[in-house]
C-alpha cells in the first residue's frame, strides 16, 4: 500500500472514531445526563435545570427529545426511576411497593410509564396517584403497589411484558430550592421489589 493510501485509511479510521465517539457521548449526555446536569437520590434522578431559561444545552435537548413540558425547577422537581431501590431494572413482570411519607407540605404525584414513555393502558383507567387521590395508612404513610394484577388499596397497574419508568413530581418551591442546593428536605420514596414472575 502506498504512503498516500495508508494515510487515507488512517484518516478514514480517525474520522469514523471521532464522529462515532462524538455522537455516542452526545447521545449519552442527552439520554442519561451527568453530574453537571442531573442529581441522583437512590433510584430517583432529576434534571436540575429542566424548564428554566438558563438550562444547559444537554438538558434542553433531553426535554425536547422526550417531548417534556416541565415547569421550572424553581417550582417543582420531577424525578425518574428506572430501577428499584436495590438497583434491579423495573419491569412489569414484578410487583413493587412504594412507600411515600414525609411529604405533608408538598403536593406530589407518582405515575408509571412503559419502556417507550407512553401511558400504560389498563381497564381500571388508573394511571397515577397523587396527594389528593391516594389512601393513607393510619400513621399517614401512603403505600402504592405496582403490579400487573389488581391489588387492594393503592394499586397502580403496570401492564405486562415491558420495562417501566416511574415519575415522581413534587410541587413545592421550598422543596425545589433544597433539591437544587444538594438534597430534598425529606428522603424520596423507596421502591421495594416484592416478587417477580
Amino acid at each position: 500500500m502506498s504512503l498516500l493510501g495508508s494515510f487515507l485509511v488512517n484518516l478514514a479510521v480517525f474520522v469514523a472514531v471521532a464522529v462515532g465517539g462524538g455522537l455516542g457521548t452526545a447521545w449519552y449526555m442527552i439520554e442519561t445526563g451527568s453530574r453537571l446536569s442531573t442529581r441522583t437520590f437512590g433510584p430517583w434522578t432529576t434534571w436540575t435545570a429542566a424548564g428554566r431559561p438558563d438550562a444547559d444545552p444537554y438538558t434542553r435537548a433531553h426535554v425536547l427529545r422526550n417531548a417534556l413540558l416541565p415547569l421550572s425547577t424553581t417550582l417543582e422537581m420531577t424525578y425518574h426511576a428506572r430501577a428499584d431501590s436495590r438497583g434491579g431494572r423495573l419491569h412489569s413482570a414484578c410487583e413493587y411497593a412504594i412507600v411515600v411519607e414525609g411529604f405533608d407540605t408538598a403536593w406530589w404525584s407518582i405515575a408509571a410509564f412503559d419502556g417507550r414513555g407512553g401511558v400504560i393502558q389498563n381497564p381500571a383507567e388508573r394511571y397515577a396517584f397523587n396527594t389528593d387521590t391516594v389512601m393513607r395508612e393510619p400513621d399517614g404513610r401512603a403505600v402504592i403497589t405496582l403490579a400487573r394484577d389488581a391489588r387492594p388499596g393503592n394499586w397502580l397497574p403496570i401492564g405486562g411484558g415491558s420495562r417501566i419508568t416511574l415519575v415522581l413530581t413534587v410541587q413545592d418551591a421550598a422543596w425545589a430550592a433544597a433539591s437544587q442546593e444538594g438534597s430534598p428536605p425529606k428522603p424520596l420514596p423507596e421502591i421495594q421489589r416484592i416478587a417477580c414472575r
